[in-house]
């Protein structure tokens, strides 16, 4: 198990050092660069150049990101121009309300997948089964952003049930009860908003794990033997259809990443994703930048961590 284990780390670290590398590459070919919008454009060109010498912009792309990824290493990640403050205190501000909404996410997402899935499995090719899979139907055909706008004029412009954007409320005390309360209530919409759609996948795996279990030999052997249906159902086919739902964790949090770039952008959420979409608009070069490889570290993490837990429950799959 440990020698699997350090070879799929073995196998992640040059692949998070080529990210690194292509990340870089692709911010040096934005318009601008790290000087951008941190100097007044109408000063005098000599000086602009003379600045630009004097933080190594002019180096050959290797050098700069030698000097880029030394920094990184040692937790700098450069200047917002924007935001007037380092990039590291700005992401680990964000990256604290990303990491929530996708805990609630998660949470609601297997909240309802889970149900349904099974329900849908167990009594395939019946009137539940037929709602269940038009509803991931709907799901796999709806844009995110779509159903987000639309959740978002219904619960909370139409209904009043949720707060429409921001993360908490004006005024509130950090530390208090009704700070937390607030915190909660603004991840409730986007987190559900993201769930009933990302759920689809879910649904559908674990339906089709379910109908392929009820026809292996062992459930067939089980039955034979006189086991109850609930006994059937609790011991064998659950069981053995819930394992591989564990391994597909890791491409949960994955899928999580791409969502939260609209979702936070439409409900005003501040987390990565909303400080992505606006350092690119900006043209905030090391935010984006930063963002760039952190979101790709973490997809690269979530496979591996996926792939470790899938060597747990089917140890078949382990490189020998």
């Amino acid at each position: 198990m440990w020698k699997f284990i350090v070879r799929r780390l073995l196998i992640t670290l040059p692949q998070i050092v080529l990210l690194s590398i292509l990340v870089f590459v692709m911010a040096q070919m934005m318009p601008g660069d790290a000087l951008t919008g941190l100097i007044d454009p109408n000063i005098d060109p000599a000086a602009i150049e003379e600045q630009r010498e004097k933080m190594g912009l002019n180096d050959p792309w290797y050098i700069q990101y030698g000097d880029w990824i030394s920094s990184a290493l040692q937790g700098d990640l450069g200047q917002s121009f924007r935001f007037k403050m380092p990039v590291t205190d700005l992401v680990e501000q964000r990256l604290i309300n990303s990491f929530w909404l996708g805990l609630v996410t998660l949470i609601f997402t297997y909240i309802i997948a889970i149900p349904l899935g099974i329900t849908s499995g167990r009594y395939n090719d019946t009137m539940r089964d037929q709602l269940i899979t038009g509803y991931t139907y709907i799901g796999f055909a709806t844009p995110l952003f779509i159903f987000a706008l639309v959740m978002l004029w219904v619960g909370g412009f139409q209904l009043g049930w949720f707060p429409t954007g921001g993360s908490v409320a004006p005024g509130l005390e950090p530390g208090t009860f009704e700070y937390a309360l607030s915190k909660f209530q603004h991840l409730l919409l986007p987190g559900l908003s993201m769930a009933l759609i990302t759920t689809v996948n879910t649904v559908q795996y674990l339906r089709s794990e379910i109908i392929d279990t009820k026809q292996k030999d062992f459930i067939v052997t089980a039955r034979a033997k006189g086991a109850s249906e609930s006994r059937v159902y609790n011991r064998h086919i659950l069981r053995n259809s819930l394992l591989p739902i564990a391994a597909y964790f890791g491409f949960e949090i994955t899928g999580l990443i791409g969502g939260t770039v609209f979702i936070e952008t439409i409900f005003s959420y501040p987390g990565m994703g909303l400080l992505f979409m606006d350092s690119v608009l900006q043209r905030d070069y090391s935010v984006v930048t930063a963002v760039v490889l952190l979101f790709g570290i973490a997809s690269i993490l979530g496979a591996l961590l996926s792939d470790i837990i899938l060597s747990l429950v089917d140890p078949r799959i382990r490189i020998k």
